[in-house]
């Protein structure tokens, strides 16, 4: 069995991750994040946290990428679904679960970008098989700009609305408007 495999070492690294977590819901900032804090939240000590990772910034890495991972895997099942309301549920019931993490991440600008990215290139692939490049359609950087926006206000001030209620304005949003159809 790999050290990934181990059950024991999956759960020190969630109680590292959690801890992390935690420790930037209470205010404290990235920069001030140390191993001393986190392990200490974790009620572990410094020798288990260098069995698995090197410093903060390489356990802060590593929740980046795990959450980009899932994101990722969560749109391209978007790209090549049929039923979309179903996977946009689903993503946005993702993104709902994820939120207090996703809205630390948000302060990064490169996962902002990274995020961009991802529902650039879905809304691109969309686009593509449902349009073959029909002239008049709002750009797909400004569409992937407005779902970024709503589903952040979303996270942010407008958690009163359901997943369902928000997957169904941006479906409305991404057809084509009465403007568009000549």
């Amino acid at each position: 069995m790999s050290k990934t495999d181990d059950p024991r070492a999956i759960r020190t690294k969630k109680m590292l991750k959690e801890a992390v977590i935690q420790l930037l819901e209470e205010g404290i900032p990235r920069e001030k994040l140390t191993i001393q804090k986190v392990t200490s939240k974790a009620q572990l000590n410094r020798t288990t946290y260098y069995l698995h990772y090197k410093d903060i910034t390489d356990l802060l890495d590593s929740l980046t990428l795990e959450l980009v991972e899932e994101l990722s895997a969560q749109i391209r099942s978007l790209r090549t679904t049929k039923d979309q309301r179903v996977q946009l549920l689903q993503l946005l019931d993702y993104l709902y679960d994820q939120r207090k993490y996703i809205l630390l991440l948000f302060q990064k600008n490169e996962f902002e970008t990274l995020l961009f990215d991802q529902f650039h290139k879905l809304i691109l692939i969309r686009r593509e098989d449902a349009e073959k490049k029909r002239e008049g359609l709002v750009a797909s950087d400004i569409r992937t700009a407005s779902l970024i926006g709503i589903v952040m206000w979303w996270l942010k001030h407008g958690l009163r609305y359901s997943s369902e209620h928000i997957a169904t304005e941006i479906i409305k949003m991404h057809h084509r408007s009465p403007l568009e159809k000549k």
